[in-house]
């Protein structure tokens, strides 16, 4: 680890978001596990601080990766969980935005006596949520969209939670038919449950279908994102990603396979 860019010898210091299962929550998770395998790998002791997530990624980066936050909290060396986008690296320029380790995609997780398959245009798939009640977590990508999509119609039977495992418990208890949410967060929250189905969200008015999350370090930190990325590379030619994200009920999927 000699001549790595790091804010304390001996330590890697990493971002992520707190509450935020399947990902990091009080310091279990896959990108708990995965900051782990990673320190490791640089032959570091792995140090987390979670840090809750602000109004946007260009905050969070400036939290998490450059500046720290305000209530005085230090950056991370690396922050987890950043989407890797040539327009939020081309808007942030203090950091750098690499390694690729996991697609993730809109999901929804349905019923399937109560929903048939969501498929095809919003048009079509959400049909059906004019009569059948679809669960949210409250200010995400996926309950915006349940709102405004069909020109706002189906915004009475959307049911709100502070969660996807709340969500998901709902699901379960019948209180609403589906839950829209990201396809990790649906699987882990539905790990080990039969009866339901998830299915991936491919449809012309979800301008974001899938994206790549990477990582982040300072603009600077070359050597310690050269490190990092050719620890990755190892960590998913092993087969121990994988086994990451399958110990947490969730399923891995490579960047760039889709």
């Amino acid at each position: 680890a000699a001549g790595l860019e790091l804010q304390q010898a001996g330590a890697l210091r990493i971002a992520v978001y707190a509450d935020f299962a399947p990902w990091s929550v009080k310091g279990k998770g896959i990108d708990i596990d995965i900051g782990k395998a990673l320190a490791g790998k640089l032959g570091l002791r792995p140090e987390f601080v979670e840090f809750p997530a602000d109004e946007d990624m260009n905050d969070d980066l400036r939290n998490m990766v450059w500046r720290g936050h305000y209530l005085g909290t230090r950056p991370g060396d690396v922050m987890l969980h950043v989407p890797v986008d040539k327009h939020l690296a081309a808007a942030n320029d203090k950091v750098s935005i690499f390694a690729p380790y996991h697609l993730e995609s809109m999901a929804v997780a349905r019923n399937p006596q109560r929903v048939p398959p969501v498929a095809g245009s919003a048009a079509n798939a959400f049909e059906v949520f004019t009569r059948e009640r679809i669960g949210a977590e409250v200010d995400t990508h996926g309950s915006d969209f349940m709102l405004h999509v069909l020109n706002g119609r189906l915004r009475d039977n959307v049911t709100h939670y502070r969660s996807i495992a709340l969500a998901v418990a709902g699901l379960k208890a019948d209180e609403v038919a589906a839950v829209i949410g990201t396809r990790t967060e649906l699987e882990a929250a539905l790990s080990g449950s039969s009866g339901f189905v998830i299915d991936t969200l491919q449809m012309p008015e979800m301008r974001i279908t899938g994206w790549p999350l990477g990582m982040a370090v300072k603009a600077e930190s070359q050597a310690l994102e050269k490190a990092l990325g050719d620890a990755l590379a190892d960590l998913q030619r092993s087969g121990e990603l994988a086994s990451i994200f399958s110990r947490h009920g969730a399923n891995h999927r490579v960047p760039g396979d889709n």
